[in-house]
């Protein structure tokens, strides 16, 4: 993957439900992971979510 490709924010989405289900087996949890680690940044510097 070239350095500036990113994942689009609905394959980011699913990727995050798959990983917070408890039945999505490790394998594609991994694959998941992989895919939120390549997304864009949605958040600016400085800010923190609230609780």
């Amino acid at each position: 993957m070239a350095k500036n490709e990113k994942t689009s924010s609905q394959v980011a989405s699913k990727a995050s439900k798959l990983l917070s289900n408890p039945k999505t087996p490790a394998a594609v949890k991994s694959v998941a992971a992989s895919a939120l680690t390549q997304a864009a940044n949605r958040r600016t510097s400085g800010t923190s979510r609230k609780k």
